[in-house]
């Protein structure tokens, strides 16, 4: 009991150090890798950009417009030629997803169909919910929304009758198809709201 006793004093200096050792070395490699990674985050967002909008000649992100959609962040950048809107790619995101927050980069023409989509991330199940990067534009029956416009579309999977849905969910994966599309609906109405700002 005497010999634990002193050298209980030693142990707890020993996991103090140890302690401290490892909380410095976990600081310098998160200063490390932050830097790295937010890089690569801010070049996946410009591909994702350039991939779902309409061609431009002017600098999207310099121009880029925020506003919040049920409580939710979404940025529009826009897409210019020659000085003329051409569209939009919007950026946003839901936390309905079975597994949280998905974001996705939607491309809108200038009508507002959708162009193309970019799953920027997700969390989904793998198997079922992570689909929606591929599911949502395949043409079997009613799954794309690609070449769909939301004001003429209802952005529901076929389920919500309610709501007149017209996409077909993935399959097993319902929670995960309504955040997606809920996602899509919000990044609609952002663009919408953006022209109208830039049109009084």
């Amino acid at each position: 009991m005497k010999k634990l006793a002193s050298t209980l004093p030693n142990m707890i200096l020993s996991l103090g150090i140890i302690t401290a050792v490892a909380g410095a070395l976990l600081g310098v490699v998160y200063d490390s890798t932050k830097e790295p990674i937010a890089a690569m985050q801010k070049e996946q967002q410009v591909a994702a950009i350039r991939e779902v909008a309409p061609p431009f000649d002017n600098d999207p992100e310099a121009d880029a417009w925020k506003t919040d959609v049920d409580g939710y962040s979404f940025v529009v950048y826009p897409a210019y030629m020659q000085g003329k809107l051409q569209g939009a790619a919007v950026m946003g995101g839901s936390m309905n997803g079975f597994a949280g927050e998905i974001t996705v980069m939607c491309g809108f023409d200038l009508d507002g169909t959708v162009r193309n989509y970019q799953v920027l991330s997700q969390a989904e199940t793998p198997g079922l919910g992570s689909k929606m990067q591929l599911w949502f534009r395949d043409p079997s029956g009613a799954r794309s929304v690609i070449g769909k416009n939301p004001a003429t579309t209802p952005f529901y999977v076929t389920k919500d009758q309610a709501s007149n849905g017209q996409i077909d969910a993935i399959t097993a994966a319902t929670i995960s198809s309504r955040a997606f599309l809920e996602t899509l609906r919000n990044a609609y109405s952002s663009y919408i709201e953006y022209t109208k700002e830039k049109n009084k």
